[in-house]
């Protein structure tokens, strides 16, 4: 659940009934869309709304006595509100969350001095204070709204995800098994840019996974357990029995390593030193974290992993590493997207079946590869990001945007399907204009939006939103 600490902002001249309804109206629809509140009570200020200086203190306290519970911050007008007085509060609590401010919107035949609200200006009164304070915050797409609106019901579920994007980047903490595959110096990466943001990296030689997994007996009850779990998972006939096996192993090994390390996703080195000394792809493993909303990125891509992970916050569901790979035909709107693959099986439906790597086959042996998940995308809407290091000028930056995967169907192998986007030719311009990676993360959702104000306003990250 999100919480939210929630501060009623109160003009004493303005009608008091305002302030009283309000805090009840707003405390109603968080409830209603499940999300929690921490709120001062009339017991504990006027209508349990803050005002003076005195009540924007008691708010702050109340506020740091739930610091671990509160994601973001809710500021809502009923009426004008003393903006300095929410500030304040603001300010105290020093919680360093995403801010929201909603003002309710006056109607057209109560505008006596008995009804009157004036949240029209006292919203940018507030948003002044809080631009003067140096504090971050957010804004509903309508200037004023209805709290029990549509539109506010959507602006919550919005800064939701921005929340929840924000505060897990701050603290998250990823894994990398292995090195990255020497030929790909495109997935270099910042660590050090990366833990300035909040975002921490813990490495695994893939010497150690191995010996942990060869100490691991074929009748082990956790090898059978997970075994049983593979085959629940992904459709293995014609898969060999000893390579079943070591992808069970494999999956202990680096599952053991996550929870040890409270891990929120891992980047593994995937080619070739894990078909040459292990005898498998570890593909499935990965899809099968994937699924569970830990992200796994191929390639020991990191950045890739970020992007895959700040996804998986916005929107509650599992993330995919995908290249762009391919034109489709003369359509410049469509691409072919792929990977060899460990993609979810959201993205295949239930659908993949398992085979052997046919890329890396060529250079290890088919009967080193097998593990590798195959079979077209199901049609979806899709947000894409890329989230990268830029070393030379010390900062990360971004792109993203929304899309979606066709039922246009090619015949090749792996995880694969064609992607629709609006002027994708500007977009494919961007990337190579910019020098980004050909990798990029996939989201079955539409969360562009609330990665953009995640990214730009509260990480300052540098993003291009791709609108078409």
């Amino acid at each position: 659940m999100t919480t939210l600490g929630v501060i009623v902002g109160n003009r004493g001249f303005f009608p008091s009934h305002l302030a009283d309804e309000g805090r009840k109206t707003i405390l109603k629809v968080l409830e209603e869309e499940g999300f929690g509140a921490i709120c001062l009570t009339p017991e504990e200020t006027p209508y349990g709304s803050v005002e003076t200086y005195e009540q924007a203190q008691k708010c702050a306290e109340l506020f740091k006595a739930h610091r671990a519970e509160i994601d973001g911050i809710l500021v809502t007008l009923p009426n004008f509100g003393e903006e300095r007085g929410i500030a304040d509060a603001i300010r105290l609590a020093g919680l360093n969350v995403p801010v929201l401010v909603q003002a309710t919107p006056d109607t057209a035949g109560k505008m006596t001095i008995a009804d009157r609200r004036d949240s029209f200006c006292g919203k940018m009164s507030v948003c002044n204070n809080l631009t003067q304070y140096g504090i971050d915050y957010s804004l509903t797409r309508l200037h004023t709204v209805d709290p029990e609106s549509d539109a506010f019901r959507q602006d919550l579920a919005w800064f939701g995800s921005v929340c929840r994007v924000v505060n897990g980047l701050r603290k998250a903490r990823l894994g990398q098994i292995g090195a990255r595959p020497a030929a790909f110096i495109t997935v270099r990466y910042s660590e050090k840019l990366l833990e300035n943001t909040g975002i921490s990296v813990e490495t695994l030689d893939l010497s150690e996974v191995f010996g942990r997994a060869w100490k691991l007996a074929d009748n082990d009850p956790q090898v059978k357990a997970k075994l049983d779990e593979i085959q629940g998972y992904v459709a293995t006939q014609g898969i060999p029995t000893d390579a079943l096996a070591k992808m069970a192993k494999f999956a202990l090994v680096i599952e053991d390593w996550i929870a040890e390390h409270e891990l929120n996703g891992i980047a593994v080195q995937c080619w070739t030193a894990m078909e040459e000394f292990y005898g498998v792809v570890p593909c499935t493993a990965m899809s099968m974290l994937s699924n569970k909303l830990l992200p796994s990125a191929c390639e020991a891509d990191i950045s890739g992993l970020v992007g895959m992970y700040a996804m998986v916050l916005a929107s509650g569901r599992p993330s995919a590493l995908l290249d762009w790979n391919n034109n489709y035909g003369d359509d410049p709107n469509k691409g072919v997207i792929f990977h060899c693959s460990n993609l979810p099986q959201v993205f295949f439906g239930g659908e993949a079946r398992m085979d052997y790597q046919e890329i890396i086959a060529g250079t290890v042996g088919r009967e080193n590869t097998y593990g590798t998940l195959v079979g077209p995308l199901k049609p979806t809407d899709v947000t894409y990001c890329r989230v990268s290091t830029n070393d030379q000028e010390g900062w990360i930056r971004s792109y993203l945007g929304e899309g979606r995967i066709t039922d246009d169907r090619v015949e090749t192998f792996g995880g694969y399907g064609v992607i629709e986007i609006p002027n994708f030719q500007l977009l494919l311009h961007h990337i190579c204009a910019n020098g980004f990676e050909h990798h990029v993360a996939m989201n079955p959702s539409r969360c562009a939006d609330a990665l953009e104000e995640a990214f730009s306003r509260y990480l300052g990250w540098e993003v291009y939103h791709h609108r078409g």
